[in-house]
């Protein structure tokens, strides 16, 4: 028997519920009624030009969960998609969101986690106190979401996380600068002095257009599709790509068809942007190329026999090229944008209970940055706080609503009983997901290799 997910976080409304003993299959208190879909829509503006929404259910659980966007255009959403608003309605939450400040970078670190504190502040006033907060964010919003379960106890109660950018933005900019300096290295050289301090968003889609076309001629030939993977290696880019079968582990080439088969669609086109929006929030360009060895760098990437065995079949040197990167880093970041850039998106510790979901395969965030931050987190002494569960599927944030939904109550098992217990495990995650009958789910279970590129 278990707990009717209307109810989830009924009984922690409830004084009592602070007191429970048993699991979470224990009855919901009368009050919480089942929901309905029917919902009060409501918007506004913040003091510093964010936009907020919310939509509130006519039987309202007295939770709200506050939903942190990724990157990309500044629009208050309140959702991860229609599909789960609509399921969470259902259930009795409300939900709320913010644009982030629209005066600044599209990388909003420096406003987004105070527009959202201002927006449950805004929600109270205008829809209701809730009686708690769960907050929820995916993607860049993973790592807004990540700064609020750091610093929001006694705002929030607890965190869901979904695709989060958790290792933060300066292991990101470091990881991806590697990989693009290794293609421009081998295959534009024209190119390698405009990798950084990129002057506009239309300068950052020409060189991502130049790169990918560049990517595109070398798949042509051995050596090409070797040097690709190095690259690949360094993006930490996964080798799963959609629609195919996952390649067998020492399947390499079908490895490198995989990762070729992400860049082709257009991943560069996404981060090489991306950068740019990044340099304009931190005040200029945060990474460094010189001084990094190149060849201790792959040898951390758990891509690196595929990377020895193309370049074995293709007759290349792997040493020699990669003591070529080395000597030839020249790209000098700003001490000061690296601290900025630190100080505004990097993330060490917890203060309320997370749950993290990531897909196995994330062309955009991969999974290996959980990794780097449950390193982190368990450093601070914050562990206890911190499960992370993995579903086994290709691409970003591309997570059921079942699995979204069965992962957000199972955070709510915890804040409820103050007990993980196996709420996070993947078959119970999996059975939480199946019994929704909503659109199933892929849990699995997943240890993440090393973030390649932490400096």
């Amino acid at each position: 028997m278990t707990r009717s997910p209307r109810r989830a976080l009924a009984a922690l409304c409830a004084a009592t519920a602070l007191a429970l003993t048993a699991p979470l299959a224990a009855t919901a208190p009368a009050a919480a009624a089942p929901a309905t879909t029917t919902a009060t829509h409501y918007s506004g503006t913040l003091p510093d030009g964010a936009t907020w929404i919310a939509d509130k259910p006519a039987r309202w659980n007295g939770v709200l969960l506050l939903f942190s966007h990724g990157f990309g255009p500044l629009t208050a959403a309140d959702a991860p998609s229609d599909a789960a608003k609509a399921e969470l309605l259902a259930e009795g939450y409300a939900l709320a969101g913010s644009s982030y400040d629209p005066n600044g970078s599209a990388w909003a670190l420096k406003s987004a986690e105070q527009d959202q504190y201002a927006t449950i502040t805004a929600f109270g006033s205008t829809a209701g106190r809730p009686a708690h907060v769960v907050t929820v964010g995916a993607s860049m919003g993973g790592l807004v979401n990540a700064r609020i379960a750091r610093d929001g106890a006694g705002r929030v109660d607890g965190a869901l996380n979904l695709c989060g950018l958790v290792a933060g933005g300066v292991d990101l900019e470091d990881y991806q600068l590697d990989a693009e300096y290794t293609l421009a290295w081998f295959f534009d050289r024209a190119d390698l002095p405009l990798l950084v301090d990129l002057p506009s968003q239309a300068a950052a889609a020409a060189l991502a257009d130049r790169l990918t076309a560049a990517v595109n001629a070398a798949q042509q030939t051995p050596a090409g599709r070797a040097r690709i993977a190095l690259a690949a290696a360094y993006l930490n880019q996964s080798a799963w790509a959609p629609n195919q079968a996952p390649p067998a582990p020492a399947d390499y080439a079908g490895q490198q068809a995989q990762q070729y088969q992400w860049l082709q669609q257009g991943v560069l086109n996404f981060i090489v942007p991306g950068r740019y929006a990044v340099e304009q929030s931190a005040g200029g360009n945060p990474s460094s190329t010189r001084g990094v060895d190149y060849a201790a760098v792959l040898n951390k990437s758990w891509h690196a026999d595929e990377v020895r065995a193309l370049y074995a079949a293709a007759g290349l040197d792997l040493n020699a090229d990669t003591a070529a990167l080395t000597a030839g880093a020249t790209i000098t970041g700003s001490a000061t944008a690296r601290a900025n850039l630190t100080a505004s998106s990097t993330v060490s510790s917890l203060g309320v209970p997370m749950l993290s979901l990531h897909t196995t395969s994330d062309q955009l965030v991969p999974v290996e940055q959980e990794n780097a931050y449950a390193a982190r987190i368990q450093a601070a002494g914050r562990g206890d706080l911190l499960r992370q569960a993995y579903v086994a599927r290709q691409g970003h944030c591309n997570f059921t609503t079942a699995e979204i939904v069965a992962g957000l109550h199972a955070l709510e098992q915890r804040l409820v009983t103050g007990s993980w217990g196996t709420a996070t495990t993947p078959g119970a995650l999996q059975s939480r997901a199946v019994a929704l009958h909503l659109d199933g789910a892929a849990f699995t279970g997943w240890t993440p290799s090393p973030l390649t590129g932490v400096r």
